[in-house]
């Protein structure tokens, strides 16, 4: 069976690690572990898609790819009989997204663990992160970070990032923020976005790195053309302070824009500030100012200031804005 078609991107979490460290938004929440099926844009790697097919043994692949899932877990469950493991994999899959079949988490870790002793590296991944969670097996950080260990010393940068992250908690590995900061910038060489935030991160503070301005700027700007949302607030955050790089100062506005169409509302609030003051090109617009502080108050974010320069509109654009920033709200409940 080709064993590069179920590259399963599973990782601990955008920003997990380095989160404490975070100078700017204060927004980040640990998100779900990326199964490579919840649908999630830029801010989460998804999973790869299959290579293509190479021969009949690909076959359950095939069906896979083409949404045929009990036609690939049927022809999954006959190769992984004759010992495959990414056919193990392949069933892991299934069972875990519940695609075609009940969400079967307990049948998906005992699928991965299969695997993984036969040593499919993806199934490393997933069935670590299944123990980091405790989800379908016993919640064991210990035992996942040997899992991703393993996969680790095969250069695999997802392993390295996760393992990075248990170094720079202490979470089922002694503390260590100086190899975590190791594995993270491993897996960041690997363009692994994720990566690329947390040791930013990590050289804005100095953790497990010396601090340093231009590398926190240089990898927080790999992160923000990757699409990560998070890092393309902060590095609008960056450049708006001066910190950033110099050749990317006009991605100020529409890095911020992104971000705040994401929902950050850090992001959002700032984008008013841009619009009330006519500020980075933007033509002053105190009716879009309004939209957005409404639609940020709304994520938490106080202003008073801002609110006080809200009031004094008319009441007729006030309630324009509040339509406007309602009409937003209710669009991006049509997305999720």
């Amino acid at each position: 069976m080709n064993k590069a078609v179920l590259a399963l991107i599973l990782i601990v979490g955008a920003g997990a690690g380095a989160a404490g460290v975070l100078v700017a938004t204060g927004q980040l929440t640990l998100p779900d572990l990326a199964s490579g099926n919840s649908g999630t844009p830029a801010e989460t790697p998804t999973t790869a898609a299959p290579a293509a097919p190479s021969s009949d043994d690909d076959a359950a692949y095939i069906a896979f790819d083409q949404g045929q899932y009990l036609t690939a877990l049927s022809l999954a469950e006959r190769k992984a009989a004759l010992g495959d493991p990414q056919a193990h994999t392949l069933v892991a899959r299934i069972y875990e997204g519940g695609l075609g079949v009940g969400k079967d988490d307990i049948t998906a870790a005992r699928w991965y663990s299969r695997a993984a002793e036969l040593g499919d590296i993806p199934a490393m991944l997933a069935l670590g992160n299944m123990l980091a969670e405790g989800r379908g097996i016993g919640k064991d950080r210990a035992a996942a970070a040997t899992l991703y260990e393993k996969a680790a010393a095969t250069g695999d940068p997802l392993a390295n990032y996760n393992l990075g992250l248990l170094f720079l908690k202490g979470d089922g590995k002694p503390e260590n923020p100086f190899r975590a900061a190791k594995h993270i910038q491993y897996a960041a060489e690997k363009n692994i976005a994720q990566a690329q935030f947390d040791l930013a991160a990590l050289y804005q503070k100095g953790v497990g790195v010396e601090a340093n301005a231009l590398e926190a700027a240089g990898w927080m700007s790999k992160a923000a053309k990757q699409g990560l949302v998070p890092a393309q607030y902060e590095y609008a955050v960056m450049l708006m302070r001066g910190l950033g790089l110099k050749e990317d100062e006009s991605r100020t506005i529409p890095y911020l824009q992104s971000a705040a169409e994401k929902g950050i509302p850090g992001a959002q609030n700032r984008l008013a500030w841009i619009h009330q003051e006519g500020a980075g090109g933007m033509k002053k617009s105190p009716a879009e100012a309004a939209k957005w502080r409404y639609i940020a108050k709304a994520g938490g974010i106080a202003d008073e200031k801002l609110d006080m320069l809200v009031d004094t509109l008319p009441e007729t654009e006030k309630k324009a804005a509040q339509k406007a920033a309602q009409e937003w709200r209710d669009k991006q409940l049509t997305l999720r």
